[in-house]
């Protein structure tokens, strides 16, 4: 049985990431010429091409385009294995902001990972609406959290992107020829502005017939039949239905779900959590983008 060389698949990876073989030994701190030697070693060793000419430039193969999605997944294992043993002895407390209509959904499964990464971690987590919450974080109260709030202030990436669609009680009767009665959060909500936006753009006719300052409060008012609300489909449950184009309601854009941290200065812990996250989220973003075209 074969093994791969990891050296030469991170070599690999490399040159498609930066689309350069130059580039790419700049980052494995080696010579172009030393790089060139790695991907002959490597297709010496697979026993095919992983590249190949296309006018002045190299490109991927089929063949190379998928080992590239295979490399990345080996190297991200590799990575993760050795960066939980060495997180082992990681102690402290780390404060986690999350919003509602999340903490239910998306922060399970990190809470999850956070403690099989880093056992002896004690987790304080904070859950509010996305603007307090990046409030929060500008005050130093908390050390990450997820937030819809675009902001260019906290280190951050994005986590998830979900759709947003209308929700209403699974009894709701809408009627197509009544304004539609909104169910809102309080500003600032991201959610409300993107529900009077859509409905400002189609000229559909609206009214706000219930304000409230939590999720809780939304839910309570669906399940009375005061109205609709927009809402990402975490939020989606079989007391809800969803309402789509075919009843009217215009398409909804996605929603960003960010993680963000405080800033650089924030403490080790939190900085630890937030780079192991944020390389998964890359190399999951890497994975999803492997034909890459690949300069010589």
């Amino acid at each position: 049985m074969r093994n791969l060389d990891m050296e030469l698949l991170r070599t690999f990876v490399a040159i498609s990431e930066f689309s350069s073989f130059a580039a790419a030994a700049d980052q494995v701190h080696r010579t172009q010429s030393a790089v060139t030697q790695q991907m002959q070693r490597l297709e010496s060793q697979l026993g095919f091409s992983i590249f190949q000419k296309t006018g002045r430039s190299k490109q991927l193969t089929a063949q190379g385009s998928k080992l590239l999605e295979y490399a990345i997944r080996i190297l991200a294992l590799n990575d993760e294995a050795l960066g939980m043993l060495d997180m082992d002895d990681v102690k402290g407390s780390l404060r986690i902001g999350a919003p509602n209509d999340i903490a239910e959904t998306i922060l399970p499964s990190l809470l999850a990972r956070f403690a099989k990464i880093y056992p002896h971690l004690r987790m304080e987590i904070h859950v509010g609406r996305s603007p307090f919450l990046m409030q929060a974080l500008r005050r130093g109260e908390i050390d990450l959290t997820l937030s819809t709030r675009k902001s260019d202030v906290h280190p951050g990436f994005i986590l998830r992107t979900s759709p947003t669609v209308w929700l209403c009680a699974t009894d709701y009767v809408h009627n197509p020829a009544n304004p539609i009665k909104l169910v809102v959060a309080d500003e600032p909500s991201l959610f409300r502005e993107l529900a009077l936006q859509s409905l400002n753009a189609a000229g559909i006719a609206y009214h706000i017939s219930y304000v409230a300052p939590s999720l809780v409060g939304i839910k309570a008012a669906l399940r009375a039949g005061l109205g609709i609300t927009a809402r990402s489909i975490e939020m989606i449950s079989p007391e809800f239905r969803v309402l789509g184009e075919s009843e009217g309601f215009p398409r909804l854009p996605d929603v960003n779900f960010f993680l963000y941290l405080r800033d650089e200065q924030v403490g080790t812990i939190a900085k630890i959590v937030f780079d192991t996250l944020s390389k998964s989220s890359h190399d999951h973003g890497r994975a999803l983008s492997s034909s890459v075209p690949v300069p010589g």
